[in-house]
């Protein structure tokens, strides 16, 4: 069966809950706004889309097969991670509207790009590859995870970048808004926590 319900619960709860991409989403949204953000969105859309389609084809399998790989992903992952969250420490305490128009928001391909050392991303679809599988073909069982964390991510993104989009008119003080930031900074910091369990 293409379409599981099972699956397709599965899959938004793992997504929707607090990780990296949402914050970093919910962040962008309050610091450049709905519009600019949402490359950085489809880029996290496609990407976690690709992801869970190669895991279906067993590259989930072989990650956890070898630590070598698996420390090197986590290594990147929470690397970028930090270097993400101290961006967000140093932006600007200015909101939005008076930000410098230089800083702008993550890539589409370096969002799509960050999915592939993403450990949330990767634990989520190795989960639903193993535990939801329909005994299919491997192409078939790409494109069924694929679809799945792809149309599902894409609400998911467009829900957080929403959010942070509208906290924004809630951070129109200085000090409101470094607050606001100083706490995002310091939640994508703890996911590294996460990633090394």
């Amino acid at each position: 069966m293409f379409f599981d319900p099972l699956l397709y619960g599965f899959v938004f709860l793992g997504l929707f809950t607090p990780g990296p991409n949402v914050i970093m989403l919910t962040a962008s949204g309050a610091r450049f706004g709905f519009l600019r953000t949402l490359p950085h969105l489809f880029g996290v859309v496609v990407g976690v889309g690709i992801t869970a389609g190669v895991t279906a084809m067993g590259v989930g399998a072989a990650v956890q097969a070898s630590s070598l790989l698996n420390l090197l992903l986590r290594l990147g992952a929470g690397g970028f991670i930090l270097w993400m969250a101290w961006g967000l420490w140093q932006a600007s305490s200015k909101p939005r509207k008076a930000a410098d128009p230089d800083d702008k928001p993550l890539s589409f391909f370096g969002a799509v790009l960050f999915q592939w050392i993403n450990p949330k991303v990767w634990a989520v679809a190795f989960a639903a590859s193993a535990g939801y599988g329909a005994g299919q073909e491997a192409w078939f069982e790409a494109a069924r995870l694929a679809t799945a964390f792809s149309s599902l991510n894409l609400m998911v993104c467009l829900f957080w970048t929403a959010a942070g989009s509208l906290l924004t008119a809630l951070l129109a003080a200085p000090t409101a808004w470094k607050v606001f930031l100083r706490i995002m900074a310091v939640l994508l910091a703890v996911t590294t926590l996460l990633i090394f369990r």
